[in-house]
């Protein structure tokens, strides 16, 4: 069996020695044949000058220069489609994740789980502004999938190459690969790992972020309720628009028929409203979902990367 542990770095040049010196140590210790494979997401800080010096130093360092910033969804597929190894590890590079949890995960993997993934059980991060919003995030998740992972925006997790390789990353959706793995049959199990407060750099995690996690899981919603059956996801809102125009239809021929005094509807904003719920409602809803699946059809239908690459380091041909 072969490793191969991806990290993607942006702007973390205070920790990206010492996560390579424990990484290398723990994959030795346990003799593992392993490749370390650096994703760096156009960083702006020193990190690829001295990822550089990194693979220059251990042949086991991999590293990949993206020309800007373009996601850890981006990163983390490059590594995916570069990675060697039978099983692929992700860990952050922070130092946050450790990587003497990475054993634990493969052998949780070898138990015949296509996916372990990580649960910062003892997170060590701001309570109000990290912990609070992640727990009310994974139950909604939870709810809205039915996959019962407790820590789905834990980087630390473990994956089968052939599972892997089946899942295509676009926009933000690197935080539900388990979901994404769900909805094609893997076989997903979760483990505590440990989690140690950051000591250097900065957290790239905004509030901001809420809403595109909330645009996400509505994505994945449809993606695992609906994609083969759009007619009836769209069936039932058309039911719902039409029902509130039958009751806007109804109170304009009430007023224009049996009201004691009768009225117009040729300036009714009733007759206006009928109409609107159906059209406009119809429109905004479908035309977001569809362009949904536009989006996958077009990332997967030519196999098109989300990113682009400045400068490769001791990847194989």
């Amino acid at each position: 069996m072969k490793l191969s542990v991806i990290s993607p770095v942006y702007n973390e040049e205070e920790t990206l020695t010492t996560l390579c010196e424990k990484i290398s140590t723990v994959c030795r210790e346990n003799h593992y044949d392993f490749e370390i494979l650096f994703v760096d997401d156009g960083s702006n800080d020193s990190s690829p000058a001295i990822l550089e010096e990194l693979a220059e130093d251990d042949p086991h360092v991999r590293v990949i220069l993206f020309q800007r910033n373009f996601g850890q969804s981006a990163a983390l597929s490059a590594g995916f489609r570069y990675a060697q190894g039978d099983v692929i590890v992700t860990i952050d590079a922070d130092l946050q994740n450790d990587p003497e949890d990475i054993p634990a995960l493969v052998d949780k993997l070898n138990e015949g789980f296509d996916i372990v993934s990580g649960w910062r059980r003892g997170r060590r991060d701001s309570t109000l502004f990290r912990i609070i919003p992640s727990m009310a995030a994974n139950r909604i998740i939870r709810l809205i999938t039915g996959v019962n992972l407790h820590d789905t925006g834990c980087t630390l997790k473990a994956y089968r190459r052939q599972m892997i390789e089946k899942i295509t990353l676009y926009g933000d959706l690197h935080r539900f690969i388990p979901i994404l793995g769900h909805r094609i049959g893997a076989r997903i199990t979760e483990i505590e790992v440990r989690h140690h407060p950051r000591t250097h750099g900065v957290s790239k995690y905004v509030l901001g972020r809420v809403a595109r996690v909330v645009f996400d899981l509505l994505t994945i919603k449809f993606l695992l309720s609906y994609s083969m059956r759009p007619m009836h996801f769209f069936g039932y809102i058309s039911l719902w628009i039409n029902f509130m125009a039958c009751i806007s239809g109804s109170i304009a021929v009430y007023l224009k028929w049996f009201a004691e005094k009768k009225q117009d509807l040729s300036d009714s904003p009733l007759l206006y409203l009928t109409i609107l719920l159906i059209i406009v409602g119809v429109q905004f809803l479908a035309t977001g979902l569809l362009a949904e699946i536009n989006l996958r059809t077009y990332h997967e239908s030519g196999d098109r990367a989300t990113y682009l690459i400045s400068k490769t380091l001791n990847l194989p041909e």
